[in-house]
């Protein structure tokens, strides 16, 4: 499965139900947009270090952004950024879960329902 970024921070929240779901799945991706958008998103130096431990802890893989993960994002924004508001960081999420033929689990549902294609595990924290 492919894990969107929320689901991690809700593991940082204390979230034990999202901290259970990652511990009992042996097959752990993130795309490489949900990767950047937790470093991003770290405060300091040790909040940084902590995500990148978690990544490994957990041996999560990191999805390449490849040319067709981006072409197909590119698609889904051009699809979906007016009538769904499909931003660019989703699209390229979804778009990675759809190239690499996996599930994604986000409690981002109203974010992804659009993309017909993508096979979603919805998630409620």
């Amino acid at each position: 499965m492919i894990y969107d970024t929320d689901i991690l921070i809700w593991v940082q929240r204390g979230n034990e139900k999202a901290a259970r779901l990652i511990e009992k799945d042996i097959d752990r991706h993130l795309s490489v947009q949900s990767y950047m958008e937790l470093l991003q998103g770290a405060k300091n130096k040790t909040h940084h270090k902590y995500v990148k431990d978690f990544i490994s802890d957990f041996a999560f893989s990191i999805l390449p952004f490849t040319e067709n993960i981006g072409h197909r994002a590119l698609i889904y924004v051009e699809e979906y950024a007016l009538s769904s508001n499909m931003r660019a960081g989703d699209a390229i999420v979804a778009a990675t879960a759809v190239e690499n033929n996996m599930k994604l689990v986000s409690s981002n549902v109203k974010n992804f329902k659009v993309v017909n294609e993508l096979q979603l595990k919805p998630f409620k924290p």
